[in-house]
């Protein structure tokens, strides 16, 4: 390899952290925490990738406050939590990976009827995921929640995690404020993009200042929403200019999409709409096999997929970048370094093989054996995992 090029499966720094190599097992909800807190199973659930060989594995998802989980059954950080996320982080640290918390507020996309909590929006609206009024946040709402997120990422550095991931994307909360689409405010956090911006810098100051260079500190951020009249690449650039400049994140990871209005803009491949009706008791069952098709639309996938997109902010700034979407081989991996990414995120080839590090570093060749067919979508509600894999495998 060019010596200018990093080797992706070399010790790389992020932050503070020494990272054994620039693979990043990307966030993707577990569905093991029936009681809001650390199971057996979402420890498997990490060791895997971790023995596998990844640099660094993400621990999703980890709400701020409790309105903030998109259903009850999520981790939300607090003292009563600390205890299971230190076994998990000491389990991870064992196998020789790192390992991040990704901390957010869900906003709209929170379920409100499941965690008995009204969700917030930047303006009042229906929830098509709860059929229930979001509330507008007010003011004093997003001073809590800045708050709530620097305190999360003290709670992270008490139980042992290297790093956090801030969640700027998918109309999450903070993202929802970024949308032109979602944000018709008239207040300081609305209008310009300045004004849309405001929250997601004040949540990252708010971390870097609670936590200094103690942990590294990512966003995840939207580079387009994937919907009409929403947040798009040139806008999005300019706020990865501001937090770059703002020096309150180590890096970037680039992702898109709605979880509110359009998900599988994010996934790509099939739109795994009968499975995720067998996952809902009827009539809702009916409900999404007659109509999922106008919320899971299918898109096809192509290898990276999401790179042209981050090229765009490659070119545009200096910070680290990771670059995540469909990552099946070393030869993308190497091109992804070849381009100036800094680290590559994998989430769905390695719930099919979490030892596919080590497999491509004593065979280059290897190909991850995922397929897109996004079935392990569904199976949030019970554990996440990839059908297709033999058993003991995910």
């Amino acid at each position: 390899m060019n010596a200018t090029v990093p080797d992706v499966f070399a010790p790389a720094r992020l932050g503070p952290v020494e990272l054994r190599n620039r693979v990043i097992k990307a966030a993707t909800f577990e569905g093991m925490t029936p009681h809001a807190l650390v199971t057996s199973d979402l420890i498997g659930y990490h060791l895997r990738p971790a023995r596998g060989g990844v640099g660094m594995t993400t621990v999703a998802y980890c709400a701020v406050s409790p309105e903030g989980r998109t259903d009850r059954h999520q981790i939300w950080m607090r003292p009563e939590a600390v205890p299971g996320l230190r076994r998990l982080t000491e389990a991870v640290h064992a196998e020789g990976a790192a390992v991040c918390a990704q901390i957010g507020h869900a906003g709209p996309v929170a379920n409100a009827a499941s965690n008995r909590l009204p969700a917030l929006a930047p303006a009042r609206r229906l929830s098509p995921l709860s059929m229930r009024m979001i509330k507008a946040a007010s003011a004093g709402d997003l001073q809590r929640i800045t708050r709530a997120h620097a305190e999360a990422a003290l709670t992270a550095r008490e139980a042992g995690f290297d790093a956090v991931e801030i969640h700027f994307g998918h109309n999450y909360l903070v993202s929802s404020f970024l949308s032109p689409r979602l944000n018709k405010r008239t207040d300081e956090f609305g209008g310009s993009l300045a004004n849309r911006a405001r929250l997601a810098r004040d949540v990252a100051r708010a971390v870097r200042a609670a936590v200094g260079g103690q942990l590294a500190i990512t966003a995840k951020l939207n580079m387009d929403d994937g919907v009409p009249g929403g947040f798009w690449l040139d806008e999005s650039i300019q706020v990865a200019h501001w937090l770059e400049a703002d020096g309150s994140v180590d890096a970037l990871e680039l992702t898109a999409g709605s979880s509110l209005l359009n998900p599988m803009y994010l996934f790509t491949g099939d739109a795994p709409i009968r499975e995720f009706a067998a996952a809902f008791p009827q009539p809702l069952r009916a409900g999404i096999q007659l109509a999922g098709g106008r919320f899971l639309r299918s898109y096809p996938y192509q290898e990276a997929y999401l790179l042209d997109r981050a090229r765009q902010f490659r070119a545009a700034l200096t910070l680290p970048l990771i670059l995540l979407g469909g990552i099946t081989c070393k030869e993308t991996m190497d091109l992804a370094m070849a381009e100036g990414f800094a680290f590559v995120a994998l989430a769905r080839a390695l719930l099919r093989e979490p030892d596919l590090v080590q497999r491509m570093q004593a065979d280059p060749g290897t190909r991850s054996l995922c397929i897109h067919c996004n079935k392990c979508m569904p199976t949030i509600y019970r554990g996440t995992h990839c059908v297709l894999a033999a058993p003991g495998r995910t």
